[in-house]
């Protein structure tokens, strides 16, 4: 409370709804929202660990299975159609793509395309299937339903070839 200068006591501007005698209860403030929680963002994940079904064996007869595989670029998958080999075969552009990508395998020094040709071809299968799964960020399956006894199940949609996506 303030006091004018007439010394009279004058109610103090207020955010509060004032009653006034018999003007009946007085209406709760209207909840005010709480503003969302801001959403927590996850750092992008380039890199993803894998280990081969049976494994690169190098000159010297050690089996390498367990590698890393980044995220390709655009980069990646525009540099190999300049390649040679890829124009004469273009079966070729999964090896020179996965030559690319793949950062770590075992204590190969240095991981090229010359090591990703001398692979088993179970290997590259399954590392081409890789490459789709982690560069299609998962969208390459899809559930669906049997339509003869409704049950779900999920189907494989990636079938086209690397660097083809």
């Amino acid at each position: 409370m303030r006091r004018s200068a007439a010394g009279a006591a004058v109610a103090a501007p207020s955010a509060e709804p004032v009653a006034e005698v018999g003007s009946g209860p007085i209406p709760a403030p209207a909840p005010v929202a709480a503003a969302p929680a801001p959403a927590v963002r996850q750092p992008l994940r380039t890199e993803f660990p894998f280990q081969l079904p049976r494994g690169y064996v190098d000159e010297s007869g050690t089996v390498h299975q367990d590698g890393v595989m980044r995220l390709a670029t655009a980069r990646d998958e525009l540099v190999p159609l300049r390649d040679v080999r890829v124009q004469e075969n273009p079966a070729y552009l999964s090896v020179v793509l996965l030559g690319r990508v793949i950062t770590r395998l075992g204590t190969v020094p240095m991981v090229h395309d010359g090591i990703v040709e001398n692979m088993f071809a179970s290997d590259l299968a399954f590392l081409q299937d890789f490459y789709r799964q982690i560069n299609a960020e998962g969208h390459t399956r899809a559930a669906v339903q049997c339509p003869h006894c409704a049950e779900p199940f999920e189907v494989e949609l990636g079938g086209s070839r690397l660097g083809e996506s």
